[in-house]
């Protein structure tokens, strides 16, 4: 029986933006396994209670269920060895979470203001409350007060990119000559954008964009969701 993966849909159920699930849709493709995608809305909580809390992504394998996306990937380096690594060996491990670290410390405040508001229009309509109340909660501000797509914001976005354009003018992929799960990571967050907004944020020389072309090829099995 084929892995399930539980994600994150938007009012199309085909367009998938979680970034965290993203990680995990690339991880699995890496590993060459096949699951089923089971999409979910924010309000559809009830079909992942079987997992004991509230979020995806979710994957379950068998009689396991795992959740978290760096959980995730663990348990599918550890029950599938076999496969293609996401992480080859101990240093490559900590160098994926120093980049997992300041994806979500760094490219999460940048992003935000810039996307949030297309993210909000392309949710289902009955997801809208939902989260408008939560992020807001989050933000202590209305969304409206916190979205700004300025040129700007958009240029202090790809200035803080600045670290991932010298590493891949060194080389193909962040983790070296073959992508791995530091790649997935990055990868994913640029996902939410790219299927939720369509702000330019990436030059068309910019090279994190032929890297971001580059993974589409190759994991084009997963990839083929609807993009703004």
């Amino acid at each position: 029986m084929p892995l399930q993966l539980y994600e994150l849909a938007a009012a199309e159920r085909d367009r998938r933006f979680s970034p965290y699930c993203w990680r995990i849709r690339l991880a699995l493709a890496h590993k060459q396994l096949d699951f089923d995608p089971v999409p979910i809305r924010f309000t559809d909580k009830d079909q992942i209670a079987f997992s004991g809390q509230g979020r995806v992504p979710v994957l379950v394998d068998g009689d396991e269920k795992v959740v978290d996306s760096w959980a995730i990937a663990e348990y599918l380096e550890r029950t599938y060895p076999d496969q293609p690594t996401l992480f080859s060996d101990a240093q490559a491990k900590a160098y994926a979470f120093f980049i997992k670290s300041w994806d979500e410390s760094i490219l999460v405040p940048a992003l935000f203001p810039l996307i949030i508001w297309d993210i909000f229009n392309r949710i289902a309509p009955e997801d809208q409350a939902y989260f408008r109340e939560t992020r807001e909660k989050m933000l202590g501000k209305p969304l409206e007060s916190f979205a700004n797509p300025s040129d700007e914001k958009v240029e202090a976005f790809r200035a803080i990119l600045k670290p991932l354009r010298q590493t891949l003018a060194h080389q193909p992929f962040l983790a070296g000559d073959a992508p791995a799960f530091a790649d997935h990571i990055v990868m994913g967050r640029l996902q939410i954008a790219r299927c939720m907004s369509s702000l330019p944020l990436l030059a068309n020389n910019d090279p994190i964009l032929a890297w971001r072309d580059r993974l589409l090829t190759q994991y084009e099995s997963c990839t083929q969701t609807l993009a703004a």
